[in-house]
């Protein structure tokens, strides 16, 4: 089968890049014929903030790619549509409503609904804006199936659209591990929250249940979505500016295994989740995580075994799952629970739902 990805790719970077990737490189295998077609300019600079672009791979770039649509050029998304009407398959990985006019364009190019499926990373920002819901409302009522990631997200895509949706668990699609730091001891009493900083995910609410543990620190790696001063402003205000390490800007993939040799625990504060990618990369890095019960991060935790639960948006239940932590054994006994994740079921079930009546 002749099957076309639009979507960004190295590069790129990010989970919905290395997704992207790890799809068509799965597809491929499959035995079908595939091609991702990706950015040259993706976004406006304004729209997203914080660094867009790699100089090294993530993982394997996928060797088929073409790197032409732009946002600025609408003539491009209607030619890249016209020269994708011999696929057997269009698959628009949609992981901004910001994308929606580009793939109407290569839609209104494509004029094959029934070959067009959309996957959904997120069906609504979890920081909303008043066009998203028409924007997606737009898209997911002009192709043939909609992809959601979890039962809760499919919920929300059937209130926008009559559009058939599909249901599969996101498969992992972690970028390569490099080779792991040593450990020269113990607990380290030092937590780490990683990934880009945005209201949704609850650092200031990780800051504050800090503040009510004494002793224990945390490292902060990431780019901050909206600058650093609010966070700098918080830790000054509750105290803790000799336990807080800030380490603004993108990790690079070589970095991350000395960044998690370095803590005990990796902390998922998030007020609303729609997967669990992050809980799988402190796993595959051999460390604990500590979460909330935010969307599917209740479900690739397990509480006591592999890592601890709170609830989410809770400073107090965030605050007793750190000290629950750090009770005398916990730490060792978390790690020695931790298993890295299996990626191949969770990839035959993605790509049997994605292909399902193909």
């Amino acid at each position: 089968m002749r099957i076309a990805i639009v979507g960004p790719t190295f590069p790129y970077k990010g989970g919905g890049a290395q997704h992207t990737t790890e799809l068509a490189h799965r597809l491929s295998a499959r035995g079908h014929d595939v091609v991702i077609e990706s950015w040259r300019a993706q976004y406006p600079s304004f729209l997203y903030p914080g660094q867009q672009t790699i100089d090294t791979p993530e993982g394997e770039p996928y060797p088929d790619t073409r790197r032409e649509l732009d946002w600025r050029r609408p003539d491009g998304w209607i030619r890249c549509g016209r020269r994708l009407r011999g696929a057997d398959l269009v698959v628009l990985a949609v992981l901004t409503p910001v994308q929606v006019p580009p793939y109407l364009g290569i839609l209104y190019g494509l004029r094959r609904r029934d070959a067009a499926i959309a996957i959904c990373h997120n069906v609504l920002p979890h920081e909303r804006r008043p066009y998203d819901r028409p924007l997606m409302r737009a898209l997911l009522g002009r192709v043939g199936a909609v992809l959601a990631h979890s039962e809760q997200q499919a919920a929300l895509a059937r209130e926008l659209t009559t559009t058939p949706v599909r249901v599969a668990a996101l498969a992992p699609h972690l970028p390569v591990k490099g080779a792991a730091a040593p450990r020269s001891r113990e607990p380290y009493r030092r937590l780490l929250f990683f990934g880009i900083v945005r209201p949704y995910k609850g650092l200031d609410l990780l800051l504050r249940a800090l503040a009510r543990v004494p002793d224990v620190s945390l490292t902060v790696a990431g780019e901050f979505w909206g600058g650093l001063e609010e966070t700098e402003e918080l830790i000054a205000e509750l105290g803790i500016a000799d336990r807080v390490e800030l380490r603004p800007g993108y990790v690079p993939a070589e970095q991350v295994p000395s960044l998690f040799a370095e803590v005990d625990a990796l902390v998922l504060p998030y007020r609303s989740a729609t997967a669990s990618q992050n809980v799988w990369l402190g796993h595959e890095h051999g460390v604990p995580v500590i979460a909330t019960r935010a969307g599917a991060l209740a479900t690739a935790v397990r509480d006591g075994v592999d890592g601890l639960l709170a609830e989410p948006g809770s400073v107090e239940s965030l605050a007793e799952a750190l000290k629950r932590f750090y009770e005398p054994g916990m730490p060792e006994r978390l790690r020695a629970g931790v298993r890295p994740v299996d990626p191949e079921p969770y990839w035959a079930a993605y790509l049997d739902t994605l292909l399902a009546g193909r």
